[in-house]
């Protein structure tokens, strides 16, 4: 029976460099086709003849937009950064170009919520003069409308509140994950300097090791070195001293020789008998 071994796949960090662009781009294509969709949920608000209930969520509905509008950007600067850590040049330079394209399309989205909240404005302004003349007008339609009215606004006023504070949770979320990204951003350039100080610190280290260990050597070596040339300079002493000695002891032969022949008290034997003497003494 055999039995197959998995192959499990190790991913480096670049492959999860790779991927993550690919996630941010695949969230902005979301984000993006999402804000179009308020975009025009915006422009559109005002053309139903309801008025008041369409002001009314308009707020809402910019509140959304705004929330897509903030994630755009955090995605920009997301990819911005990622882009300076893909493994190869073309990867890098491929995804410039991409933040560059979303820049543009981040410009006209914003210019396009600009525009579509402008006749959102003047479609309300029109359904709520349309509305006033209804509910100026006399008969039971008009009852019915002001009465439905009443119980609609305050609805839509509790929902309204309630989705402004949920928005500006979301707001302050959207915020704090930027703000967490920047920081493991920095956290990761320290690591890689760290590492990059660590290596060069360890090669010091071993640099500092031969160059004590020659030191130690040469120090040895000068200490040999003194020792012989002290060595040297005795012996050199010592073979002056016997010369001079051996010299001095002649010249005192030579001196008593010289005194002795002037004074004519020596013979010849007894000169004879003086050098075996001398000999003896300094053998």
């Amino acid at each position: 029976m055999f039995w197959r071994i998995p192959n499990f796949a190790v991913s480096s960090p670049m492959d999860e460099v790779v991927q993550a662009v690919a996630d941010i781009k695949k969230e902005w294509d979301q984000t993006s086709a999402q804000l179009r969709e308020r975009i025009k949920a915006i422009e559109a608000c005002g053309n139903s003849g309801r008025g008041t209930e369409e002001a009314n969520s308009l707020p809402r509905l910019n509140g959304a937009a705004q929330d897509g509008i903030a994630l755009l950007r955090s995605l920009q600067f997301r990819l911005d950064l990622l882009a300076q850590q893909l493994p190869t040049m073309e990867q890098s330079q491929s995804e410039q170009a991409t933040l560059n394209s979303w820049k543009n399309e981040y410009q006209s989205l914003h210019l396009g919520l600009r525009n579509a909240n402008l006749q959102a404005n003047a479609n309300i302004r029109r359904a709520a003069q349309e509305e006033r003349e209804l509910l100026l007008g006399s008969g039971e339609e008009s009852t019915i409308r002001r009465r439905n009215l009443q119980t609609k606004a305050g609805m839509t006023t509790a929902a309204e509140s309630i989705t402004e504070s949920l928005r500006r949770t979301r707001q302050l979320m959207v915020q704090e994950v930027e703000r967490s990204a920047s920081t493991l951003t920095t956290f990761e350039e320290s690591s890689s300097v760290l590492k990059k100080a660590e290596s060069e610190y360890k090669g010091h280290r071993s640099l500092l090791t031969r160059t004590r260990n020659l030191l130690s050597t040469m120090k040895r070596q000068d200490v040999m070195d003194r020792v012989i040339l002290v060595i040297g300079v005795l012996l050199f002493l010592f073979a002056v001293l016997y010369v001079v000695s051996k010299r001095v002891g002649l010249l005192t032969l030579q001196r008593k020789l010289i005194s002795a022949i002037k004074s004519g008290t020596v013979r010849n034997e007894g000169l004879g008998k003086a050098c075996t003497k001398w000999k003896l003494d300094n053998s």
